[in-house]
């Protein structure tokens, strides 16, 4: 087979071809290469030439199961695939230069150990985690806006006997680095302690995992959640409105915790604005410490621009590098993939990496804007527009005139700068509750006053235009 290798690989190209977008063929596909082909080392190796180590990412994310069942069609089982690629040249004006992903060799090593699995009997054995090896501090980018939450997550990392932030619960946006951060302190646990049993799982794996018990064993349910030293669970907020889960979680919880195993949750808000929640959990997440991930500031983005195109081998002008993370301002994610889009049209197009192109990359993903909106933006453009001092605002004067102002400033501080309802508060001196108050009085009073909506495109124009 040693001599047809590449005539195998032309008819697995055929196959997937035929079961995939013309588009999606042509992007990943259509300059793949079979560079060679060996059985000598016990096992098929095919090894397949792709353009940069960010197609390895993509092809493994997106298209792994077609490309397993093509290579099986036409090479037979057993086949294992391995991607090479050329190192991109250093450009002198580029912003960085090539740099491998720091990935954890602990929990690489990990990942070949039997799943993790409540119902299959335990032996003692090492599981796999399910942590990502990518995911670890030190391809974690630190800001003004991560800084506590990374401390913590390193302190309780580096030492889990002290139970000072038991649980952990960071919430925050979509995209700002939740999964990576929880996953990081499971990583760093292992790493210094290989046979801690530590257990990355999202919410809803750990429904369906409740919900196969129920059916099967609740028993060994229990055991084995039981039995984790460090629980991470991801995105709990989807537990809302499952009471059985709930209730089930309840008790592992309360038996982790009453053994000093550590508990770390995330959710995309506090537990102050969960819904859906029995009281005696939420007061569980807030027993520890609870943290905020914000959305990544300026420097941050840049960090993580250049962070990215280390690890793929990609050289970005300074000015594409400063065009992306201006404009790119929502989360972490959105750069992700606008650097997949980007490396995917100048590899196909076979164009240079510029402004131009990246506008275009950026135009059908993300929001293009002029400026950023920020809370002290607002607060200006509102002081102005009512013909108040901004002092007024973080006094406890209750006027009618101040009293409204101060609630447009609560509802565009959420709507234009994505402000959590907390920030809001931190930053005017007042409470969680008052918050909400504020923001659902305006949205209630707009579909009756035509003055307040009137009011609110002024602002919103003049805080666009300036």
């Amino acid at each position: 087979m040693t001599t047809d290798f590449k005539e195998l690989w032309a008819q697995c190209c055929q196959y997937i071809q035929s079961n995939i977008s013309p588009l999606q063929y042509d992007t990943w596909f259509r300059d793949i290469t079979a560079e060679s082909y060996d059985a000598a080392e016990g096992y098929a190796k095919l090894v397949l030439k792709v353009q940069t180590s960010f197609f390895v990412d993509a092809l493994e994310e997106r298209f792994q199961p077609i490309i397993r069942s093509a290579v099986k069609k036409y090479f037979g089982d057993g086949v294992k695939i391995f991607y090479c690629y050329p190192t991109v040249a250093n450009d002198p004006s580029s912003v960085n230069v090539q740099k491998s992903a720091a990935m954890s060799p602990t929990i690489l090593a990990q990942v070949k150990a039997r799943p993790a699995n409540p119902f299959r009997e335990d032996n003692g054995e090492d599981f796999d985690p399910q942590l990502n090896p990518r995911y670890t501090f030190e391809n974690y980018c630190e800001s003004p806006s991560n800084k506590i939450a990374r401390s913590i997550g390193e302190a309780i990392a580096n030492n889990p006997s002290i139970k000072t932030f038991n649980p952990l619960f960071v919430f925050g946006p979509a995209g700002v680095g939740k999964t990576h951060l929880i996953q990081a302190i499971g990583i760093r646990i292992k790493e210094r302690n290989p046979r801690a049993r530590v257990l990355y799982v999202t919410a809803r794996l750990f429904q369906s995992h409740y919900t196969a018990s129920v059916a099967k064993n609740i028993n060994n349910f229990f055991h084995f959640y039981q039995s984790i030293d460090t629980l991470i669970i991801d995105d709990i907020q989807d537990l809302a409105g499952l009471t059985g889960t709930q209730n089930t979680f309840f008790h592992i919880f309360n038996h982790l915790h009453q053994h000093d195993r550590q508990i770390i949750m995330s959710s995309d808000r506090s537990p102050a604005e969960m819904e859906g929640f029995a009281d005696r959990l939420l007061s569980r997440f807030k027993w520890g410490m609870q943290v905020e991930l914000n959305r990544p500031d300026l420097g941050l983005r840049r960090d993580v621009l250049k962070l990215k195109a280390e690890q793929n081998g990609i050289a970005i002008p300074g000015d594409v590098a400063e065009y992306i993370a201006s404009n790119v301002t929502n989360s972490v994610r959105e750069i992700e993939g606008v650097m997949v889009s980007l490396m995917a049209h100048a590899t196909v197009l076979n164009r240079e990496i510029n402004v131009d192109l990246a506008r275009r990359v950026m135009s059908n993903a993300v929001r293009i804007n002029s400026r950023q909106v920020n809370f002290e933006m607002i607060l200006n453009a509102v002081a102005d527009h009512y013909n108040l001092p901004t002092d007024v605002f973080f006094t406890k004067l209750r006027k009618r005139e101040v009293s409204d102002a101060r609630q447009v400033v609560m509802y565009l501080a959420k709507k234009l700068a994505k402000l959590s309802l907390s920030a809001i508060g931190h930053k005017l001196g007042r409470d969680h509750s008052t918050v909400v108050y504020g923001c659902s009085a305006i949205e209630n009073r707009l579909s009756t006053e035509k003055k307040l909506k009137a009011d609110l495109d002024t602002i919103e124009s003049a805080i666009m235009a300036s």
